[in-house]
């Protein structure tokens, strides 16, 4: 089924939902309520632990993560250190409650680090946490893989990797400041699969300046050829006031929001016809993929990672800026590297805003993130005259419908899902460009 194109559902930009409430609403909730948060934790609750690396040995001019240059080995030298010093801290807290099932390395670059510091990094986590079974997952940067860090991947057991792909079309990569040719990323892949990595994902974007459908053609022909396991295809946000690098990229170049649909619609037409599954609204993954396997049986979920098959009810954010996620909080560490080693190093837990969730909100989390993964959610408790009026543009045009108490988004929807999901987030209101394009 084609998409058609409504402009006037997609004229308000909205978040990604990985949260619900998002960062947006994040107040002054932190290291008390963490501490809090941390002690109540069960002692057979899944816990996944996430841990970010905020360096890059190049930085790109699209992107919008929390990272900085890792060109003086003492800086990093001394996040690591207090990223040691914060290990402990949480594990303390712990007390030896809960259960680490997954270990996520996260940033910016994690091989922005030496292999053996991630080594020694990971040797800590798994230590403290009693996690030697928990799964690994890791984001890499291709362009900076070399030997030595595949034999620390392969010595780590990680079952499942990310790479920053983003387009294998060599002007196109020029204008976004990140050159890698294609032969880098087939043989990145060849090694990752000699390493025993059993599930790769490729991060791929439309939208990016001087793209085209040739273009994004030519990149998912040669992906398809690659055959990772998962692909994420993201649509730029480029917001120059909110993070400066992309001040670099030439605005003319960008697609406008017509042209964005329409790489949307095929990318999706693609992939799907290449044998993927669609999982949500922006990602794909082979049938017996991990979380094609959980969208199937509905038990998909959406956390700070993207979509995910971890049902764990606890994720713990380490390192500067990384969020954490309980049953009734959500907080986030100090942004500022400065003052997350001072914290960490000084005894202190380094979460610095957050939000408590209330029984509102765990309703109304579960409708978004039901229809973004599944589209489809019980929300008759929801129907009033207000959300009847405020659905009713996109009902009106067959992308969802009420099926009794279920509301479901029709397959020509999908590219909507965001600003459906929208519609129950009480936060949202008409504002200015805090968020990125809904496709």
């Amino acid at each position: 089924m084609s998409w058609t194109f409504h402009p006037e559902l997609l004229a308000r930009p909205v978040p990604r939902y990985t949260s619900y409430p998002t960062a947006a609403e994040f107040g002054d909730v932190g290291a008390e309520a963490m501490a809090a948060a941390l002690a109540a934790v069960a002692d057979d609750a899944g816990v996944s632990l996430y841990l970010h690396i905020p360096y890059c040995h190049e930085i790109c001019w699209y992107c919008g993560c929390n990272t900085g240059a890792a060109t003086r080995t003492q800086r990093v030298g001394a996040y690591l250190d207090a990223l040691h010093a914060e290990i402990d801290l949480v594990a303390a807290a712990l007390g030896g409650r809960g259960r680490a099932r997954r270990i996520a390395f996260g940033g910016g670059s994690p091989n922005a680090l030496s292999p053996a510091q991630f080594g020694t990094l990971l040797a800590h986590v798994r230590s403290a946490f009693g996690a030697e079974a928990a799964s690994i997952s890791i984001e890499l940067d291709p362009r900076t893989l070399e030997e030595p860090w595949y034999e620390a991947i392969a010595e780590a057991r990680v079952e499942r990797a990310s790479l920053g792909v983003q387009t294998l079309d060599p002007q196109v990569q020029a204008a976004i400041g990140r050159i890698q040719d294609e032969v880098l990323i087939r043989r990145t892949v060849a090694a990752l699969r000699n390493a025993d990595v059993a599930s790769i994902n490729f991060d791929l974007m439309y939208g990016l300046p001087g793209q085209g459908l040739g273009e994004l053609e030519a990149t998912l022909d040669a992906t398809a050829e690659m055959a990772p396991e998962r692909i994420a295809l993201f649509g730029y946000a480029h917001v120059p006031h909110m993070i400066p690098r992309q001040r670099r990229i030439d605005a003319a170049l960008l697609p406008d929001v017509a042209a964005r649909f329409g790489q949307a619609e095929f990318g999706h037409r693609f992939l799907t016809r290449a044998g993927y599954d669609p999982i949500g609204f922006d990602h794909f993954a082979r049938p017996g993929d991990a979380i094609a396997v959980a969208a199937r049986e509905k038990r998909l979920h959406r956390n700070f990672q993207g979509f995910t098959d971890d049902g764990s009810q606890v994720l713990i954010g380490l390192g500067a800026t990384a969020i954490s996620q309980f049953p009734g909080l959500i907080v986030q560490n100090e942004k500022n590297s400065g003052r997350y080693r001072m914290l960490a190093t000084s005894g202190r837990l380094t979460a610095s805003r957050g939000i408590v969730r209330t029984c509102d909100d765990h309703r109304r989390g579960k409708i978004v993130e039901s229809l973004l993964c599944h589209g489809e959610a019980h929300a008759g408790g929801h129907r009033d005259a207000d959300l009847t009026e405020r659905l009713a543009p996109f009902e009106a045009l067959g992308l969802l419908a009420w099926d009794g108490p279920m509301l479901r988004i029709a397959e020509a929807g999908r590219p909507y899902a965001r600003a459906i999901a929208s519609v129950f987030d009480v936060y949202r209101q008409p504002e200015g460009r805090r968020f990125s394009n809904a496709i």
